[in-house]
């Protein structure tokens, strides 16, 4: 064969490559779903993508296998850019083999997730997988944990974005569950151990796809979703917004944007936003917007809606924000809120992050099902989180920071570099009505009016134990600050703690209360 005739059999077999079967393409159109191909295309900037292994195929001969042996073996994976940083994909095929793991299938993810751990660049898996390769038996098994070990060696190392496109089942959902961020989409995407199925053979109950793993069951009830969006597209549009705020990997700074908007060092909205009745709501994403370049790009908004996390910039500088939200269960503390910012606060802390904390908050959230399902563990990890981060970590007190979870939430005594209160924000062992209720039981009983005294009291307790000038005397809080002045106070700080060092002692690791 000469040459010419090597080159146009090359020639053939890259077209082949791309072209698919027609009618299974055509399903997965008319269910509303890119292939695997088109996603990456649309996902990363134009004709940035460099296929890799495309024409592996797999070895295995039982059950007719050796007769079906398609170029890519259900996966497609290489690299390209996103916003001109680069970043390494795999996108499971589900018109093949219905995107089920194999040998082959294992191994060219495997390859291209080690490259970029070598390479210091962030992995993007799109998954869209009914799971194991049953005809491969125990080998797809042994590629999902090897898939699942490099997920654990990379995790805090190089940023990891799971998008679940399709089904995601058994194990493997284990593998975006161990990734930093999960993104589904409505209607389209499902995760679960076990499907509808097996579940009314072994325990009778009758759920749905959607009920049991779809994209606002994990997004609102357990957690395991940061995003939810209603097609493939608004979740690209999330997942490039989304690595914008991140760096490529836990060596480098965060990537700075050019801020040209002239710089506002007053926001006079801040200093009324805080109701005069201590006890009445308010939504903290106002003041975020109101400090911040940017409005919020939240994280997990459906779930323990009573924290808020995400990330948002400061002149330019991303920054991770965590604030207690008054407007539910009044900013209390649980379990779920607990976990959810613990996790976050990791993230950003791994990849050099800054954290700026928001507090409002009146305590952990009391009752038998909080104390039975563990709030004192789950609690312990937002406080070891925070305990343990090194980044710059910036502290707002806008109202309530009451008991343990004042502690808890980022406070001067757990190293944060700046704590600041605005004249709004009480601080105390707790809510000044309980402390009352505690301390002058008797004189409140034994008085002519019970009730005015009690008022009285109240306001005398607020003054005299929970104001922040008690903190400010003791050096619990760096300084008491106009509301006005938030964004200055933290431009400054931001600036000044950039450069901070932190000896740790050495260790293997800790042992944070899983």
């Amino acid at each position: 064969m000469g040459t010419s005739e090597k080159i146009d059999e090359l020639e053939k077999k890259l077209s082949n490559l791309s072209r698919g079967d027609p009618k299974r393409i055509d399903k997965q159109h008319k269910a509303g779903k890119m292939i695997a191909r088109e996603r990456v295309i649309a996902l990363l900037d134009s004709e940035s993508f460099v296929e890799l292994d495309a024409m592996v195929k797999h070895r295995n001969t039982n059950f007719g296998l050796d007769k079906k042996r398609p170029d890519g073996d259900g996966v497609i994976t290489g690299h390209g850019t996103i916003n001109g940083r680069t970043v390494y994909i795999f996108a499971q095929d589900f018109t093949v083999f219905g995107g089920a793991l194999g040998e082959a299938h294992a191994k060219k993810i495997c390859k291209v997730m080690d490259m970029a751990v070598k390479t210091g660049c962030p992995i993007i898996g799109l998954n869209d997988s009914g799971g194991a390769r049953i005809q491969e038996g125990v080998v797809s098994l042994g590629g999902y944990a090897e898939i699942f070990y490099r997920n654990v060696t990379s995790s805090g190392v190089i940023p990891q974005f799971s998008l679940i496109l399709g089904p995601c089942a058994g194990g493997a959902v284990y593998s975006p569950a161990m990734t930093d961020f999960t993104i589904m989409v409505k209607d389209t995407s499902h995760m679960f151990i076990t499907g509808p199925d097996v579940i009314k053979t072994v325990t009778h109950e009758n759920v749905s796809f959607e009920e049991l793993g779809g994209a606002m069951t994990h997004n609102s009830l357990s957690g395991v979703s940061h995003l939810a969006c209603e097609s493939e597209e608004d979740a690209f549009d999330a997942l490039r917004e989304l690595i914008s705020y991140i760096p490529q990997n836990n060596a480098e700074g965060v990537p700075i944007t050019n801020y040209t908007t002239e710089e506002n060092n007053e926001v006079k909205e801040l200093d009324s936003i805080i109701p005069d009745n201590s006890n009445e709501p308010y939504d903290m994403r106002d003041v975020i917007n109101l400090v911040f370049d940017d409005d919020l790009f939240e994280l997990q908004p459906h779930w323990a809606k009573n924290i808020i996390t995400g990330f948002t910039r400061l002149r330019g500088h991303p920054v991770g924000i965590v604030a207690n939200q008054p407007l539910v269960l009044a900013g209390c503390l649980d379990i779920d809120a607990s976990t959810k910012a613990a996790r976050f606060v990791r993230f950003c802390d791994a990849f050099n992050i800054p954290l700026v904390t928001f507090v409002d908050v009146p305590g952990f959230l009391p009752g038998t099902e909080q104390e039975h399902g563990g709030i004192i563990r789950h609690g312990a990890k937002l406080l070891y989180a925070f305990s343990e981060a090194s980044v710059p970590k910036l502290t707002v007190i806008t109202r309530k920071a009451y008991g343990g979870a004042y502690d808890v939430m980022s406070s001067k005594h757990i190293r944060a570099d700046l704590n600041v209160a605005w004249p709004t924000a009480e601080i105390a062992v707790m809510g000044s009505e309980g402390a009352v209720n505690i301390i002058f039981r008797n004189e409140i009983k034994e008085a002519e009016d019970p009730e005015k005294r009690h008022k009285e009291l109240t306001e005398e307790y607020k003054e005299k134990f929970a104001s922040p000038y008690i903190a400010a005397e003791m050096g619990y809080i760096d300084r008491v600050i106009f509301p006005r002045d938030t964004r200055k106070e933290l431009l400054v700080a931001l600036e000044r703690y950039g450069n901070k060092r932190e000896e740790q002692p050495k260790r293997k690791h800790g042992n944070i209360p899983l």
